[in-house]
C-alpha cells in the first residue's frame, strides 16, 4: 500500500510541476522520471532487505527448533553454538571445536 502511495505522490508532484511552475515540458519529464526512479529504488531496496531478513529469521527459527543449519560452510546446531539474540550471531561454545567462532545468521542457507 505504501508503494502505491509513493507513486501517487510522484503523480501529484508532476501535476504541481505542470500547473504551478514555468519549467519546460522536457524539464518536467526529467524531474518526474528522477523522482519516480527514487521511489522505485526505495521499493526495490525494501523488497531486498525484507527477503534477507526473512532468510535470516528462518535460520534462527530452525536453530531454535534444534535443527542443524549450514552457515558459511559450517554445520551450526545448539550442541556446538549459542545464539546471540542482539546481533543474531552464532557463537561457538566452550569445549567444542568451534569455541570462539562467530557466524552471522545472515550467512546461513
Amino acid at each position: 500500500m505504501a508503494y502505491i502511495l509513493g507513486i501517487v505522490v510522484v503523480g501529484f508532484f508532476f501535476l504541481a510541476l505542470h500547473y504551478f511552475t514555468e519549467v519546460t515540458s522536457k524539464q518536467k519529464v526529467v524531474i518526474t522520471v528522477v523522482a519516480l526512479s527514487i521511489v522505485l529504488s526505495a521499493i526495490a531496496f525494501n523488497a531486498y532487505t525484507d527477503k534477507q531478513r526473512d532468510k535470516m529469521m528462518s535460520a534462527v527459527i530452525k536453530f531454535n527448533q534444534n535443527s542443524t543449519i549450514k552457515c558459511d560452510g559450517v554445520d551450526v546446531n545448539s550442541t556446538n553454538f549459542t545464539l546471540s539474540i542482539g546481533t543474531y550471531t552464532f557463537i561457538g561454545k566452550e569445549k567444542t571445536p568451534f569455541y570462539g567462532q562467530m557466524i552471522s545468521a545472515s550467512k546461513c542457507d
